[in-house]
């Protein structure tokens, strides 16, 4: 494994995550006229692609690939931690 990702690695994921941020934006934009909170399993796929995003962030941009385990895992698990605070916050506000 070579210390630095390669220009291919770091393009492709920029493609990908610029392919999922736009797709995000076009989903928000499709009921503009009909204000409802998002269906449960919208919020779902939201919350795991943002997951999916934190992670190629993590592993590719801050390069924790060649990191050791124990800085992959504090990392991941904030990153599982914030996410499972946004999806606590999503399913409180359905509730109230």
């Amino acid at each position: 494994m070579t210390p630095l990702p390669s220009t291919r690695r770091l393009l492709a994921t920029w493609a990908t995550l610029m392919a999922l941020t736009l797709l995000s934006m076009l989903s928000a934009c499709l009921d503009q006229h009909d204000w409802q909170a998002l269906p449960l399993w919208s919020a779902a796929l939201v919350i795991a692609a943002t997951g999916f995003k934190a992670q190629r962030l993590l592993m590719v941009y801050l390069n924790l690939r060649a990191a050791t385990p124990a800085w992959r895992g504090t990392f991941m698990g904030l990153v599982l931690l914030t996410l499972a605070l946004i999806g606590a916050g999503v399913q409180a506000a359905r509730l109230s």
